[in-house]
């Protein structure tokens, strides 16, 4: 009898530490989906910058990471997405886009006096020297990768996605572009917004 007793005060433990778990798992989870939730109704990027120069627009909007991480991982499992988040806070991505005022593909020789398989190669594999941020604290960072979205002129525009690595999370950057394939000279574009209201 005492052994059934001291077996049921065991089970009775293990069962109130179990539940304890659960509640606190499903609160840290309500907490990450909130901050998800937010990020999600601000439109998950932050504002967009363009400086036109002759018939050129250029525009630069940061995206963050944890709209890639939930892109590729879905939202099943958001204790995993904001673990990866916290391995990866440092990282930053800015899109990038290319666009002619009327509507012309940008990679034809008009634009970049190349042709258009070395303006084409040019976006992929020698963009990423052209550009580099600089934070508030006057730290220079290289890009560390550009990948470059084919689209095969469906879209009027071409898109970079720019890849910063070494940055903390609440710092302002300042995005610098020397143009060297369209020759419009340096571009800059302050980026006055960070997401540590809702950072993960």
């Amino acid at each position: 009898m005492k052994g059934c007793r001291t077996l049921g005060f065991i089970f009775v433990v293990f069962l109130c530490v179990s539940c304890k778990n659960d509640l606190e798992n499903s609160q840290q989870n309500s907490v990450i989906r909130d901050r998800y939730f937010n990020l999600e109704k601000i439109g998950w990027k932050s504002r967009s910058y363009t400086q036109v120069v002759d018939d050129i627009g250029f525009t630069a909007t940061e995206v963050p990471i944890q709209y890639y991480l939930l892109k590729d991982l879905g939202n099943q499992n958001l204790k995993q997405v904001d673990s990866l988040y916290e391995e990866n806070k440092r990282e930053r991505i800015i899109e990038f886009t290319f666009q002619q005022e009327e509507e012309k593909d940008l990679l034809g020789k008009d634009f970049t006096g190349m042709d258009y398989t070395a303006s084409v190669k040019y976006m992929s594999f020698g963009l990423d020297k052209d550009f580099y941020v600089v934070t508030s604290q006057k730290d220079t960072i290289l890009c560390s990768g550009v990948n470059f979205e084919r689209n095969y002129k469906i879209a009027p525009f071409q898109k970079v996605l720019l890849f910063f690595s070494g940055i903390d999370p609440n710092d302002k950057i300042q995005l610098i572009y020397n143009d060297y394939l369209f020759r419009k000279g340096t571009l800059k574009f302050k980026f006055k917004d960070t997401f540590t209201p809702i950072a993960l």
